[in-house]
């Protein structure tokens, strides 16, 4: 456990082909169900400090109480998902700590020296997020996400589905 953030409870991994690696966290690891957005609604998105029109698909999973995150985006709008693709990466692209105190550990982590990358917000203020580069290896951006709102109950739901999951309907499409 992180002694600055808690748990890592989500790696993020950045995939050019949504479909093909959901096939393949279901056939190969058994993973799943997915819960699969094929276009995110973002309120707002902002990378390094301006407003970016990112278009991303998302597919969520549990592995016990870990959230595998797979994202490809749609369009060529600045981002992180981009800056990793476009330097030739593809996989683990961060991890995520989950927060009910967002404010407390954003500011905790621009005060331990991390520089924001991106953040955004989804289904209101309870859906923020934030993303902060430093210079480490590929797979090691650190995101920070609010459930204090309704995507708690949602990554709860995906959680227990998964936990009861008999390998049938491996992608479930939400929206």
């Amino acid at each position: 456990m992180s002694r600055l953030f808690g748990p890592i409870r989500q790696n993020g991994y950045v995939v050019r082909d949504i479909e093909a690696a959901m096939s393949f966290w279901t056939e190969v690891h058994g993973v799943g169900p997915w819960f699969y957005v094929d276009r995110v609604q973002t309120d707002h998105f902002l990378y390094r400090g301006e407003a970016s029109p990112v278009e991303m698909s998302i597919a969520l999973a549990n592995s016990g109480d870990l959230q595998l995150e797979l994202i490809q985006q749609r369009n060529e709008a600045p981002s992180m998902y981009r800056d990793f693709i476009d330097a030739g990466h593809e996989g683990l692209q961060h991890v995520a700590y989950w927060t009910t105190e967002f404010d407390s550990l954003y500011q905790r982590a621009l005060g331990s020296g991390l520089t924001l990358g991106h953040e955004g917000q989804i289904g209101g203020p309870k859906g923020r997020f934030a993303y902060f580069s430093q210079q480490g290896h590929p797979g090691s951006v650190i995101e920070i996400s609010d459930i204090s709102g309704s995507k708690g109950d949602l990554f709860a739901h995906i959680r227990d589905t998964a936990r009861g999951w008999d390998g049938t309907d491996p992608v479930r499409r939400v929206g």
